[in-house]
């Protein structure tokens, strides 16, 4: 008698969280790895969940007035090194073509990290007057960044993203855009993810190469580590004026704009892991999820049983949802145990019995909930319960956020905490980088942000003890 096929087991996240991250991304079949490290394959299902977020975004920004371009991967040095603080940034994470077939090129070319210089080359040429604005551009590709230490999803060096680059004729304008961008990710987050946020703004030491401001939202994972799950610059003039972009006003007069830059990556798929999955595998949210819901015909060699779960399948993708049926001759076992691990929402079964009784059993992916389903009901009942499933992914995730941020009144009490219990740490802030890199230094956290719902927790900063400026977040991070 042959062997019953068996489903690759995971480490439990309690015994190695970080080997539980990659059993999920490599047995839930997300990622495979390439030839060259940091490089990874995203496999049919891990594309998929890109898909979903891509498509939910493309359609925001289109909304919005954006507009996608396609901008050169490669990059002349020359090009780069205009903005000086955006080139050092940048430097240790460039690859660079020295040489194209068996000539040596005159100028290195750099791989893109981020496209900023490419998109002022671009605006110096075709920007003259007030008419022109604003520039509303979103390009979605992959850049390339050449980090040391890699895993998948979380730290490629190849990763897939989308950088919008918008131009501006006022402040005002562009500083409304970086904004409004900002809550188009924390949206995402919240109601496609199910991934609660925290927003705030970056410290200088924190913010992107070359911006004025850098705005972020912060995530919590499982383990109460921080992830940065999107961000949105403002630059100011000073690319602008670093690649001569100038417009004639209203008034005729020569201005220089404002520019945005903002983005979001495939970062974001290690994090959906990071925030719901268990030791059972990968748990997606219903909204983003690419299959909402797996039908089982339960010993369906009986009479019936496979044409009434195909019947079942037909139904629900007539009404919308994105269904799959597994057919297969795997044991229902094996099958409950490849979607689990899968992470699809709702699993339905359907045998014998139940089509006698004129139903299914449902069973929710998220808490393991089992529901008696009419099948007469069904087109009302499975989006119900797909709703049901996302709150409440949603409110498990909050409920880990909220219990996982303590206030410290002193950098003893934040070290701590955080070597106790995790998660982010709230102090008052005198603003003083100093500051800063002795919290890193002594308490092992970095800054995550200057939440824009500021509390007032005292009136001194615990690390020097001079009157505080500021509220912050300050977390271990991915």
């Amino acid at each position: 008698m042959a062997k019953e096929k068996k489903v690759e087991q995971i480490t439990d996240m309690e015994v190695d969280f970080a080997q539980w991250f990659t059993d999920v991304c490599t047995k839930a079949e997300l990622v495979d790895y390439s030839g060259v490290k940091g490089l990874f394959i995203l496999r049919p299902y891990g594309y998929a969940l890109w898909e979903n977020i891509q498509s939910y975004l493309d359609r925001r920004f289109k909304e919005l007035g954006h507009e996608n371009v396609s901008m050169p991967m490669l990059i002349p040095e020359s090009l780069l090194q205009k903005e000086k603080d955006h080139v050092e940034g940048f430097a240790p994470e460039c690859a660079w073509v020295t040489q194209g077939g068996s000539e040596e090129l005159p100028e290195r070319l750099c791989i893109r990290p981020t496209s900023e210089t490419l998109f002022c080359d671009h605006w110096s040429h075709v920007v003259h007057s007030w008419r022109d604005l604003p520039m509303k551009y979103n390009q979605w590709c992959s850049v390339l960044r050449w980090e040391k230490t890699t895993r998948p999803f979380l730290r490629g060096r190849e990763f897939l993203w989308q950088e919008g680059h918008t131009l501006h004729a006022t402040e005002e304008e562009a500083r409304e855009e970086t904004l409004q961008m900002l809550e188009v990710y924390a949206d995402c987050c919240e109601h496609l993810l199910a991934m609660p946020v925290i927003r705030g703004n970056k410290t200088d030491k924190e913010k992107f190469a070359g911006a004025v401001n850098t705005y972020t939202i912060e995530c919590m994972m499982h383990d109460h580590k921080a992830l940065q799950s999107g961000t949105s610059h403002y630059f100011g003039d000073g690319f602008a004026r670093a690649f001569n972009i100038t417009f004639a006003d209203r008034n005729n007069q020569q201005s220089v704009p404002h520019e945005t830059s903002w983005g979001m990556s495939t970062r974001i798929i290690g994090g959906l892991i990071m925030t719901h999955g268990d030791n059972s595998g990968l748990v997606l949210p219903p909204r983003m999820a690419p299959i909402q819901v797996i039908v089982l015909p339960i010993a369906q060699h009986k009479p019936g049983v496979a044409d009434k779960a195909g019947e079942l399948v037909a139904r629900l993708k007539a009404a919308g949802i994105r269904v799959r049926g597994d057919f297969s001759d795997n044991s229902p076992g094996w099958k409950f145990a490849n979607w689990e691990m899968k992470g699809v929402p709702l699993r339905l079964e359907i045998g014998p019995k139940d089509l006698e009784n004129g139903q299914c059993v449902a069973v929710r992916r998220d808490n393991g909930e089992k529901a008696f389903l009419p099948l007469d009901r069904l087109e009302e009942s499975v989006p119900a319960l797909l709703e049901a499933v996302q709150q409440g992914l949603f409110d498990k995730a909050k409920k880990n956020l909220d219990e996982h941020c303590f206030a410290a009144y002193s950098l003893e009490d934040a070290r701590a905490l955080q070597a106790e219990k995790g998660g982010f740490i709230k102090t008052m802030w005198c603003g003083d980088p100093a500051c800063e890199a002795k919290m890193k230094e002594q308490a092992g956290m970095s800054s995550r942000c200057i939440p824009f719902q500021q509390e007032h927790l005292s009136d001194v900063c615990p690390i020097c003890g001079r009157p505080a400026k500021h509220m912050v977040y300050w977390g271990v991070a991915y």
